[in-house]
């Protein structure tokens, strides 16, 4: 697996949408004693939680109706998207690659949730793609 420097290290990654990133990343640091990983821009952003473990926060405001959604790490994303065609879920966003080195889709299950699978396939510092990192 490649070191990546802008997605986690770690398999399954919970989303939560905020109205306010910056609000966010201040409450969640300080009420739970999470630090900041990577904030990116104004919309979204990476918290450390504990060893190894992560959130992705995604802003509200940007036409994101979820409440949460869960990331998961797979070792080849269009294998996986393909299964989950094949067994009825709803594909919302085909494989993409993403220039911060991850391709990803995202799929609803058969009771609305939303998941988000990503495959890393470049190591890229995250000053590359205009991203701020803090603690990686």
């Amino acid at each position: 697996m490649l070191s990546n420097r802008s997605i986690p290290n770690t398999i399954v990654i919970p989303e939560l949408a905020y109205p306010d990133i910056g609000g966010a990343i201040d409450w969640l640091c300080k009420a739970f004693g999470f630090t900041l990983r990577i904030r990116i821009g104004d919309h979204r952003a990476q918290l450390n939680v504990g060893e190894g473990g992560a959130v992705v926060l995604i802003e509200q405001n940007r036409g994101v109706a979820l409440q949460s959604a869960v990331m998961v790490r797979v070792a080849d994303v269009d294998a996986h998207c393909e299964r989950a065609r094949q067994n009825g879920g709803k594909i919302l966003r085909e494989p993409k690659d993403y220039p911060y080195g991850e391709r990803q889709y995202n799929v609803e299950d058969f009771a609305g949730h939303h998941w988000c699978f990503s495959q890393s396939i470049a190591d890229v510092d995250p000053k590359d793609w205009g991203g701020t990192p803090a603690e990686l």
